[in-house]
């Protein structure tokens, strides 16, 4: 049974994740939502305006009320540089799907796995995940990469699982991690994860 606690900040080595605030708009879009680079292989596209990614972040804050609701600002030297959530919950099989992105100037940094284990940490051993997947397009290695470096196991593909927002169907590659492993392993892996 999950034990739902929200969307807590999380505090790495280098990084803090936190909940977002419209405030966070104008470097949202600038570091990262308008770069097409970045939303390539995502469920949306770039955004055009901040103004648009303002009222995003509105929709995002008001899901902040709810305790299952999971959504990070990964923050470096205290600007965003990128997002991580909880994309799907299944409350029956106390699973969860990760879905991340970051910015450019921040690819091959290491800091998407730093993210990647931090909320790993907190949905197992917080919230009582008992397995974490993470998909991603077969033509972004990278997005593996961090699954990889974060101790997942490669499942499969499913062929043409996913059409983009211009159109083009994507082999897309699945992995997991289990609450067991974690616990055998990757535990020891983390950073220090404080809650606050």
């Amino acid at each position: 049974m999950l034990t739902h606690q929200g969307t807590k900040t999380l505090q790495t080595k280098r990084l803090t994740l936190r909940r977002f605030t419209v405030e966070d708009a104008n470097l949202m879009f600038e570091n990262w939502a308008n770069d097409t680079r970045v939303t390539r292989y995502l469920t949306w596209p770039a955004h055009t305006s901040p103004v648009f990614t303002k009222q995003l972040l509105e929709s995002w804050c008001a899901e902040y009320e709810k305790p299952d609701f999971y959504n990070w600002a990964i923050c470096l030297d205290n600007q965003p540089v990128g997002n991580i959530s909880a994309v799907e919950i299944s409350e029956r099989d106390e699973a969860a799907a990760l879905g991340y992105c970051i910015g450019t100037a921040y690819w091959r940094k290491g800091i998407m796995p730093e993210a990647v284990r931090a909320v790993c940490a907190y949905l197992f051993e917080e919230i009582g995940m008992n397995r974490i997947e993470i998909s991603h397009a077969v033509k972004n290695p990278a997005s593996g990469r961090v699954a990889q470096k974060c101790g997942f196991t490669y499942e499969g593909t499913k062929r043409e699982f996913f059409k983009t927002a211009n159109g083009e169907f994507l082999d897309i590659s699945f992995h997991s991690l289990l609450k067991s492993e974690w616990f055998a392993t990757e535990k020891e892996k983390a950073e220090q994860i404080v809650l606050r």
